[in-house]
C-alpha cells in the first residue's frame, strides 16, 4: 500500500464523520481533566496523550476505503482492513515520538525553555520518520541454490 496525501478526502467525508472525531477528542480531553483534577497533572497528562481519535479515524479509513473500492465494482473489505492496520502502525510509531518528545521536555525544559521545545519537535519528527523508514526496511532473504529440478521432483517420494 503506498502512502500519500489525497485531498479529496476531505469531500468524501461526511459533517457526522466529522462531528465524531472532534467529539472524542473532546470527551478524551474532558476525562484527562477530571483525572487531572482528582489525581494531580502526571496523571492527567498521561490520559491526555492517549489517542482519541484513533478508534473513530480507523473505521472511518476503512469505511472510506471500501466505499472507494465498491464504486470500481471490486470487493473493498480487505484494502480498508490494510488501510486501518496501516493508520495504527503511523499512530504507534507516531506515539513513540511523541514519548521522545516528552523525555525531552521533561528532561531539559528548566534549562534552555523555548529552545528545548523546538528541539524536542525535531527529534519527535526524526524519530517518527525513522521508525517509519526502519519499519519498511527488510534484510534480504540468502538467495537457495537451483538445482534445475522441479519442486515435484525434490520433494522425497511416501
Amino acid at each position: 500500500m503506498i502512502v500519500d496525501v489525497r485531498l479529496s478526502a476531505i469531500r468524501e467525508t461526511a459533517w457526522y464523520e466529522y462531528l465524531l472525531r472532534f467529539g472524542l477528542g473532546g470527551a478524551a480531553t474532558v476525562v484527562a481533566g477530571l483525572i487531572a483534577h482528582a489525581w494531580g497533572p502526571g496523571y492527567g497528562g498521561s490520559f491526555l496523550a492517549f489517542p482519541a481519535i484513533f478508534s473513530a479515524s480507523a473505521t472511518l479509513i476503512e469505511k472510506h476505503e471500501e466505499r472507494r473500492k465498491a464504486r470500481l465494482g471490486l470487493c473493498g473489505s480487505e484494502r480498508g482492513r490494510s488501510a486501518a492496520a496501516l493508520d495504527a502502525i503511523g499512530a504507534a510509531l507516531g506515539s513513540v515520538g511523541l514519548m521522545a518528545f516528552g523525555a525531552m521536555v521533561s528532561l531539559f525544559t528548566a534549562d534552555l525553555g523555548l529552545w528545548i521545545l523546538a528541539a524536542a519537535i525535531l527529534v519527535w519528527a526524526v524519530t517518527a520518520s525513522a521508525l517509519w523508514a526502519l519499519r519498511q526496511w527488510r534484510p534480504r532473504k540468502a538467495l537457495r541454490p537451483r538445482t534445475g529440478k522441479s519442486r515435484a521432483a525434490r520433494r522425497p517420494s511416501q
